[in-house]
């Protein structure tokens, strides 16, 4: 597992390990490039989520999760058309939450690779929880890292409002069934900010999101974006730049999200990035 931004995700582990599921790029998912965009990729993960969930046993025992953080590794673009191939396991977890990572491979050759920190919650309480015995049993099966601890990655102050701040009006098509801002329709607005760096997105990156607190219907939302220069890379002898965006309710960041470089040894199981 990570346990900084700027690490490498764990490789696969044996090939019998995880959930398997397969289907068609979706038109609808791609930019004008045909690139899977970023909104796309994360209604994919939340696919195999809820997929995996149900051929489990966890909806009789540990019904309801949110994810904390999503990293996403785009080691090789997926563009339609294609179809992908997802493989989802247990890459570490403590008593009440986990690490799940899902390799994204596609057909013709797209990689993408992510990690999810999921919170297990309570139908009563709606806080979380302990992991059921039988759902700690199931989850255990696929790791040995039994400790995992939750440290935020995004963590820095939001910049000063501007006039650059991007509105994001709120849809009725963003808001599940909590009457939360859905997770995917987050990157929406990130997809917005990249029409402006697409060399950002032309080479292997890695981009995460933190969830702080839930946006809920009818907030008013402004994005705050900021574009770091990076540091000369020694390689190429090129700044690295990277993407910094904060989702403010008032003064409050709900949420942050960064895009930039992926770490060096990012490729993980061995694949590389070019």
């Amino acid at each position: 597992m990570a346990t900084t931004v700027d690490e490498p995700l764990t490789p696969p582990p044996g090939p019998n390990v995880g959930f398997t599921s397969s289907w068609p790029v979706r038109a609808a998912d791609i930019d004008p490039d045909t690139r899977v965009r970023l909104d796309g990729i994360a209604r994919y993960l939340e696919d195999i989520a809820w997929e995996n969930l149900q051929a489990s046993m966890l909806p009789g025992t540990d019904p309801i999760w949110i994810v904390r953080r999503t990293v996403i590794d785009a080691v090789r673009p997926i563009n339609w058309p294609d179809r992908v191939h997802l493989r989802r396991w247990c890459a570490g977890l403590s008593t009440r939450w986990t690490a799940m990572r899902v390799r994204m491979e596609s057909s013709r050759g797209g990689l993408i690779e992510s990690e999810g920190f999921w919170i297990n919650i309570s139908e009563s309480t709606g806080m979380p929880t302990r992991i059921s015995d039988e759902g700690l049993a199931y989850l255990q099966t696929m790791t040995d890292e039994h400790r995992l601890k939750w440290r935020r990655w995004l963590g820095e102050d939001a910049p000063p409002e501007s006039g650059a701040d991007l509105h994001f009006p709120l849809r009725a098509t963003d808001i599940d069934q909590f009457n939360h801002v859905n997770n995917a329709a987050y990157w929406q607005a990130v997809e917005q900010y990249l029409v402006d760096y697409p060399s950002l997105v032309a080479q292997p990156f890695r981009a995460v999101i933190e969830y702080n607190a839930p946006i809920f219907a009818g907030e008013d939302v402004m994005v705050r974006g900021r574009l770091d220069p990076g540091v000369d890379d020694t390689e190429s002898d090129q700044a690295q730049p990277a993407l910094r965006l904060w989702f403010m309710v008032g003064e409050s960041v709900r949420t942050a999200v960064s895009i930039g470089p992926m770490p060096e040894a990012a490729g993980p199981g061995g694949d590389s990035p070019s």
